[in-house]
């Protein structure tokens, strides 16, 4: 080979590739921690949109029935004909929804009728399952997200 062909192939020196290892690691030091958070975050926004999805059927049983659930007959008053309390007469062939969704925490939400605060209660007690708590262990209600 030439001696100029050699010359044009050279490579990264020692301290190049440290530099570059140095600076990945600091943008990882940055990066990861934020990263680790969302799948949290995604959860609680789950767990809203779990909550007015199901405040929708609540309206339509309302709608066709002329009245909530009770807290007796629950949100199962919601994918089956409940038999238990108030019976409903005009109640949606099929239910309002197929079936009663656990909160992202793998927890069942909870119903109230009559509400605290209104016709209902709806309700997850967060990712530690218990009520009150704060930052991730938060209580999620529907009258915090109207």
């Amino acid at each position: 080979m030439k001696r100029s062909t050699l010359r044009n192939q050279r490579g990264f020196t020692l301290i190049e590739i440290m530099v570059v290892v140095v600076i990945l690691g600091i943008l990882a030091g940055i990066v990861v921690p934020q990263l680790l958070d969302r799948p949290e975050e995604a959860r609680r926004t789950k767990a809203a949109v779990q909550i007015k999805s199901i405040e929708e059927a609540l309206a339509l049983y309302k709608l066709d029935n002329g009245n909530f659930p009770s807290t007796e007959q629950g949100l199962a008053a919601l994918a089956q004909k409940p038999e238990i309390g108030l019976i409903p007469t005009r109640y949606r062939e099929g239910g309002y929804l197929k079936k009663i969704p656990q909160d992202p925490w793998n927890n069942n939400y909870v119903y109230l009728s009559p509400g605290t605060r209104g016709d209902y209660d709806l309700l997850s007690y967060g990712a530690d399952g218990e009520p009150g708590g704060e930052g991730k262990n938060a209580d999620i209600t529907n009258w915090d997200l109207e």
